[in-house]
């Protein structure tokens, strides 16, 4: 989920004075909970939990990056709410909704136990019903800028999927119109109608 808002740090005990900025090793450290956390240039902010089918959506490409990087043995995967340390002093910590490393990447920078350094070469965000094209945009874009060569903003409502490579080449596709990343992830070229799964047959917003 894309849609994030500024976390009130100062009603919360267990967080830092919301007057200093907050590094990754102190987000990492927070005690955990059902908050979703980010960090931007070290101020917090917590996301909403994602609703059914932003989390079916995001668990079904998760699985196609998968197929894909085991395949083809491309290098690492990471499922949502994976953080990547983008930027230091002050700390940017992101988490996308899926993120593929290729395998010289993953390979140099070996085991890690905390926040991945640096971003991820693929990047996936997909859209939730609160989310504003405006913060879509920035994120897809600040994560272009921290150094990631795709960002696919998939967006199950319009079953659309913007793929951002600069910011000057963003592209929407839909349908059998293709998606071709197979210079980032071998082998992973697809009709856009191919990142979503099968729409149940009536949709329920209630539990």
């Amino acid at each position: 989920m894309l849609r994030s808002v500024r976390c009130a740090m100062a009603t919360h005990p267990t967080h830092p004075p919301s007057t200093a900025a907050l590094t990754a090793e102190q987000l990492l450290r927070l005690p955990g909970d059902d908050r979703r956390l980010e960090l931007v240039e070290g101020e917090l902010r917590e996301m909403p939990p994602a609703g059914a089918e932003h989390g079916t959506v995001a668990f079904h490409i998760a699985a196609l990056l998968q197929r894909h990087i085991e395949a083809y043995d491309a290098g690492r995967g990471f499922a949502a709410e994976t953080g990547f340390l983008l930027a230091s002093d002050p700390d940017t910590v992101r988490a996308p909704d899926a993120a593929f490393v290729r395998r010289e990447r993953a390979d140099r920078v070996g085991r890690v136990l905390g926040y991945w350094p640096g971003p991820p070469d693929l990047a996936v965000e997909v859209v939730s019903p609160g989310d504003a094209y405006s913060e879509l945009h920035d994120k897809a874009l600040a994560w272009l800028a921290a150094g990631a060569q795709v960002v696919l903003v998939v967006d199950p409502a319009t079953r659309r999927v913007t793929v951002y490579r600069s910011p000057a080449d963003v592209t929407v596709r839909a349908g059998d119109e293709p998606i071709d990343c197979s210079d980032i992830l071998p082998g992973f070229a697809l009709p856009a109608s191919a990142l979503f799964p099968r729409r149940p047959a009536t949709a329920n917003s209630g539990n």
